[in-house]
This record gives structure tokens, C-alpha cells and sequence, in this order.
């Protein structure tokens, strides 16, 4: 993951912090930052990827400025968490932000296993496709061997 996905995700943590602040007072319900929150989330999973070391090159994962830039950020980024946290369970109640982020877990774990049912699920038409395909090569090989001993046997008692 280059450089620009790992500013990316503390740009998005950022962007998001600032948008909750500036409207955290005014909105009616979680409904007017949930977007704010959704991408405050993904850019907070972009900068622990990335510190995570998966996706770097072995120079990008021994190079002290990318390892103080990346524990920094994902440091940034818990500490923007903590904070919309509590201005969320604030406003909204105390348990909202728990809640948000139970149902997000939940969703993504739905997502995950739906799209792992998928996969089985195209791989067993994949074999029924292969064994009807087997099917249908093995018929065609018996109908020609059939009419082969048939051509052959008449071709046989005319001689």
C-alpha cells in the first residue's frame, strides 16, 4: 500500500472528525453524520492496514519514516475515534457509539458470509456444469462406439 492510500485513510479520519464537530450539535438524528461515521471507520481500517505491514514491500516495512508515519497516524486515528465517540454517546445516548459499531461488525461479517456463500455456491455449479459436460462427452463417446461396432459389424457380414 503506497503512501497516498495510507494519507488517504488519516485524510479520510480527518475529513470526518471535522464534519461530525461542525454538525454533531445541529443534526437531528445519526442519521445526518452516519456518513461521517461510515467513512470516519474506513479511514480509521485504511491507517490500521496499513501499520499492520500487509501490502508493503520489504524496504516499506524496515524504513523509519513509514514506520513513525504509520503508528502516528493509526495513534491519530484511535484518538479521533475516542473523541467523536464520546461527542456521539453525548448527544445521542450512551450507548450509541457501542451500537454503531456492534451493527457495523455485524454487517460486515453478514457481507463476508454472504459473499463466501456465493463462492460455494458458483463452485458447485461449477462441478455440476463439469460433470454434466463429463456426462454428455461420455454419451457422445459411447453413440459413436456403438455406431462404430454397428457400421463395422455390417460392414463385417457383407464381406
Amino acid at each position: 500500500m503506497p503512501v497516498a492510500e495510507i494519507l488517504a485513510g488519516i485524510a479520510l479520519v480527518k475529513a470526518s472528525v471535522s464534519f461530525i464537530k461542525d454538525n454533531i450539535s445541529t443534526c437531528k438524528d445519526i442519521g445526518d453524520i452516519a456518513g461521517a461515521v461510515d467513512n470516519l471507520l474506513k479511514g480509521r481500517d485504511e491507517v490500521n492496514k496499513k501499520s499492520s505491514g500487509r501490502g508493503m514491500g520489504i524496504r516499506e516495512q524496515f524504513d523509519t519514516s513509514h514506520i513513525a508515519r504509520e503508528t502516528i497516524d493509526a495513534k491519530l486515528a484511535a484518538e479521533q475515534l475516542q473523541e467523536i465517540s464520546h461527542m456521539i454517546n453525548l448527544r445521542f445516548g450512551p450507548d450509541t457509539w457501542r451500537e454503531i459499531v456492534n451493527e457495523r461488525a455485524r454487517r460486515i461479517q453478514e457481507a463476508k458470509e454472504h459473499e463466501k456463500e456465493v463462492r460455494r455456491q458458483k463452485a458447485k455449479e461449477a462441478k455440476e456444469q463439469m460433470e454434466q459436460l463429463k456426462f454428455i462427452g461420455s454419451s457422445f463417446a459411447l453413440i459413436l462406439c456403438v455406431i462404430g461396432v454397428v457400421i463395422g459389424s455390417v460392414y463385417y457380414t457383407r464381406l
